[in-house]
This record gives C-alpha cells, structure tokens and sequence, in this order.
C-alpha cells in the first residue's frame, strides 16, 4: 500500500494562531445575558430588554475569578441565539443600550475586556450566528450584512482578541428560518481585523470536539482529513466532502486507519468544552449541579493532558456575581492544579535515550530545563528516554510534550517506572501531541522513568518529559 497520505500526514503543522491557542490551554466562557434573568437556556428574542438590570454587576470579579481558577483566557458570549447584544452596538435597539442597566449606558464587552487586560488574562468574544429577534434574520444577504456589522464593531472596539466563537448556526423552532450564512465573509472579516485570533467551534482553526460533556477521545490527532474543515479561508480552496465522512461524534477520526485514503490533511485541534453547572445559563436552585473537584481534574487531565484544549462555562447570577459556590470550587480547582503541577521533579535531572537525529536534538533536550527538543531520527525503532532524578521521589503524574511545531508524529508509546531494580509499565497510550498527562492511581516512589516509543508517522520528538 502507497504511503503517500503518511508522509502529507507527517508535513501537516500547525499555524502561528494555532500555537498560540494551543498555549492558553484552559479557558472560560462566560454565559450571560437575558437567559440570566428569565431561567431559560434560550430565549424567544422578545423578552423586554428591561429585562436586564445586573445591580450588582463586576467584571473584575468574573476575571479575578477565572485567574484564580487556572484560565489563561476568558470568552464572552456577547450574543446569543435570542439576539440581545451585551455592548450598545450601533445596529440594533436590543441591546445593553435599551436596559435599565446603568440608564442604558453600559457596556459588558468593554468592561470585560479591560478587567481581562488589567488581570493578564487574554480576551475572546463568542457570536452566535443565529438570531431570533433580528427582522433579517433569515433573508440571506441583508442579515449577512448586519451580523458583519456586529462583528466588526467587536473586532475593532475592544483591543487585541486571542480567539473568535462562532456556535449556534441552526434554527431548529416549529416555524424555523433558513439563513444562509456568509460563513468565507464572516472569516475573512476576522482575519482582516484581528489576524492573530482563532475561530474557533464553526471556525477553520479549531473543531469542537463533538460533545458539551468535557469528554475527550482516547486518542485525539490534531492532523486529520481536510474535509473536517468546511472552508479553508486562508486559500479559497474548495474541499471535497465524501459523502458521509464527517462525524465530530466518531471516536476516531485521525488514526492511520482512518486517513490511509485521505490525500489533504489540516492541523485541526480539538476543544473541549462544558459548563460548569448541567447548564450554561445560571438558573435559580442549580447549585446541586455544580460539577465537583474530581470531575474537573478528570476533564483537564483528559482534554489539556489529552492533546486538546479545556474550555469550562461560568454562568453569573442575574445581579451580575458569580455565586459564592460556584467561586469556592474555580478558586480551589485551581489551587488543586497549582499544586499538582508546581514543584517539577524533572528539573536538573539526567536523560539518556538510545537514539537521536543530532548533538543539537540530543536526549537531554527533552529535559524541561533545557531548550530545544529531542529528536529520535528517522523511522526509529523503539526509541527509548530514560529520565534519571537522581533521588527516589513520588511521584504521581508525568506530563509528555512533542515538539508540535514539527508536528504530531508518536502513534503508540509505554511509560515504564523503576521499582526494586525492575522497569514496571504503568501507561499504554497512542497519541502524545501538544500535551499528555499519565496520572497514576497511587504516588509511585522511584527514581527513573522510561519512555518507550513503539510507533510514528516516521520520526519522534519529546519538547518535554515532567514529573510531579
């Protein structure tokens, strides 16, 4: 069989915008808006505009909050299906403008993005396409033009933007609409305006993973087949969907199985979100759903230490406060993640391995002390690290990095532990990507952990071998 589709596999790496997402990790969304105020998860786009009225209303507590929690980034949802716009944009009365809020001169977007500036934390903005109160709604190029309108009034008023949310596209009421979307236009607007954001969930940088349940593949390839990605904006170029081929619920879709009859391949990371209540509005008696500490570090372990990135929802209450609950377990979530990941046993250690392409991609750049990154050479056959601490410590989690920007190439690996002069395996896994956390169920005491590689597209690269 022809490996023609390995090696467009191999070449595929991910953009300069996608790294940077990539970076941030841990995010989250901030659901807010008339749902607060009526108890419902969407709206009809008539509810009175007087509505909403968050008397207590504090975006630095939102921003301190989610730092507090690990978030590298915040997204706004500034609409929602329902259409009423959180900033006073010139295109439209339903918005913060018509409220009682602030005598209608308020504004959640910029008092949002300034508290993310002030607090070191990077600013996103989600837009749903699909809009119940617009009257063009579903006219095709005239709400094209107004949700551009929108769009560039977010992109050009509110600083520096790390990524752009478009969801919720589908009208599916008993008397629905059928809008067309400009999604090339929508893209191009982005790109113009702020060149360094992702579009993420329907964009071409980021695919949802397939679910709101913070559940991560098992083995989640940021290389799969071009048809995952609806329109390439960058080139114009049309892509060939075969019939029945694209399912972001299937539980593979980049595995060398699965791409052998491909011949286009894209860098496509995967987000994976959830709120952190059973729903992304806030709603009255909703505490008991609050998703508790071992759920959240099963989520983060399997999505930020499963190739992909965490994007967790917070719903403030209708006075604008995110409530007392809700704070206790972002706040002690992310000391729980500080402590896990602070103290790097792996620092000023040794590491030998049995192969390498060069000097300059020795074993002991895989150190994370160390710049640069390991390379195994070409089609390696069981290429071996070998990190020596020096001491027994125990030890709970190792977290494995590939050099991406050389892109994602480790198809099948062991984790061996030392115990009492014997190698005892303790992790089987398939991809490593970005990031891949191996957590043990108990804190194991040793002093040398092996990374053995069985399987790549044609060659290995460790950027970070960690202990904690």
């Amino acid at each position: 069989m022809s490996t023609d589709f390995l090696e467009k596999a191999v070449a595929t790496v991910p953009s300069k915008r996608q790294l940077e997402w990539m970076d941030v990790e841990y995010s989250g969304i901030i659901h807010f808006g008339m749902n607060t105020f009526t108890g419902r998860d969407e709206g009809t786009g008539f509810e009175e505009p007087d509505l909403f009225n968050p008397t207590s209303f504090s975006a630095e507590q939102w921003v301190k909050v989610a730092k507090r929690s690990g978030m590298k980034g915040l997204i706004l949802n500034c609409k929602h299906y329902d259409g009423f716009c959180l900033w006073p944009t010139e295109y439209t009365d339903y918005s913060v403008k018509s409220s009682k809020w602030l005598d209608g001169e308020g504004d959640v977007v910029k008092a949002v993005s300034d508290a993310c500036r002030k607090y070191d934390i990077k600013f996103g903005i989600a837009l749903s396409p699909l809009d119940y109160h617009e009257p063009s709604f579903g006219t095709g190029e005239a709400y094209n033009k107004f949700f551009m309108n929108l769009l560039r009034e977010l992109l050009t008023n509110y600083g520096d933007i790390f990524c752009v949310s478009l969801d919720g596209a589908s009208d599916h009421r008993k008397n629905a609409k059928y809008q067309p979307y400009d999604w090339v236009s929508y893209f191009k607007l982005i790109r113009e305006l702020q060149p360094n954001a992702a579009i993420t969930n329907c964009g071409p940088d980021v695919r949802w993973c397939g679910n709101n349940s913070g559940v991560c593949r098992l083995s989640e390839w940021s290389v799969v087949p071009s048809y995952y990605r609806a329109v390439d904006v960058d080139s114009d170029k049309k892509i060939s969907v075969p019939k029945g081929a694209v399912n972001y619920t299937q539980t593979d879709i980049g595995s060398r199985r699965k791409i052998k009859r491909c011949d286009d391949f894209i860098w496509y990371p995967a987000e994976v979100s959830c709120p952190l209540r059973d729903s992304w509005f806030y709603k009255k008696g909703g505490v008991l759903s609050v998703k508790p500490l071992s759920k959240l570090q099963k989520i983060y372990d399997g999505s930020v230490g499963g190739n992909a990135s965490m994007l967790l929802g917070i719903a403030p209450q209708p006075d604008g406060l995110i409530c007392e609950t809700d704070i206790e377990t972002l706040v002690t979530f992310g000391a729980v993640l500080s402590l896990h990941f602070e103290d790097n046993l792996a620092n000023e250690s040794t590491m030998q391995g049995n192969c390498q392409l060069d000097d300059l991609h020795a074993p002991s750049r895989a150190l994370p002390d160390k710049a640069g990154y390991w390379h195994s050479g070409y089609n390696p056959k069981n290429a071996e690290l070998i990190l020596d601490m020096g001491d027994e410590y125990d030890a709970d989690r190792v977290v494995l990095c590939e050099n991406i920007e050389t892109g994602q190439q480790i198809e099948k690996f062991e984790l061996y532990v030392e115990k009492d002069g014997k190698w005892k395996k303790v992790e089987s896994g398939t991809v490593i990507g970005r990031k891949h956390i191996c957590e043990f169920d108990v804190a194991i005491r040793t002093r040398r952990i092996k990374l053995v590689i069985l399987k790549t597209r044609k060659f290995a690269t460790i950027k970070e071998f960690s202990v904690y």
